[in-house]
Parts: C-alpha cells; sequence; structure tokens
C-alpha cells in the first residue's frame, strides 16, 4: 500500500487515505484501520455525524485504495488544497 496520495485535494480526505494505507501496512485489522480513520475524519469535522463520517470513510478508501482510481470524489465541503505540498 505504498502509493503516494499527494494529488487528494482534500485535506482530510489525503489524511484518511493516507491512515488507513498505513495501517493495514503495519497489520492493523481493516475494521480497527477503519474506525481509526473514522475517527480521524471526526476530528477534521467534528459536526458531521458518525454515519456521514462512515459513509465518507468507505467512499474514499473503496475509490482510492481498492479501485485505485485518481480522480475527484464525493466528500465534504472542505476547499481545495492550493497545492500538493500544502499541509495542514
Amino acid at each position: 500500500m505504498g502509493r503516494e496520495f499527494t494529488t487528494i485535494a482534500r485535506r482530510c480526505e489525503r489524511a484518511v487515505v493516507t491512515a488507513y494505507g498505513e495501517l493495514r501496512a503495519l497489520g492493523t485489522d481493516d475494521f480497527a484501520a477503519f474506525g481509526a480513520c473514522t475517527t480521524l475524519y471526526r476530528i477534521h469535522h467534528p459536526e458531521a455525524s458518525l454515519n456521514e463520517a462512515r459513509r465518507l470513510v468507505a467512499e474514499w478508501i473503496d475509490h482510492h485504495l481498492v479501485r485505485f482510481q485518481d480522480g475527484p470524489t464525493a466528500g465534504c465541503d472542505c476547499p481545495a488544497e492550493p497545492g500538493p505540498a500544502a499541509s495542514h
């Protein structure tokens, strides 16, 4: 799971996908990694419901790590980063 995700425009989406990939690479089981990433999303978006967070995390993981797609995804209303080198 050593893919680079600097092309993901949303900070929260990039953080979630990167964290999930790294947790799985370290041997964390799918359910625990998914739970951790749901929590991570809610740190970025405390206003989000648990169900909304779970739906977005699942969609992003499926899009980037299951289907290996690079295009834009549905998601939150975060503004896009000004460039791939920007940090959170």
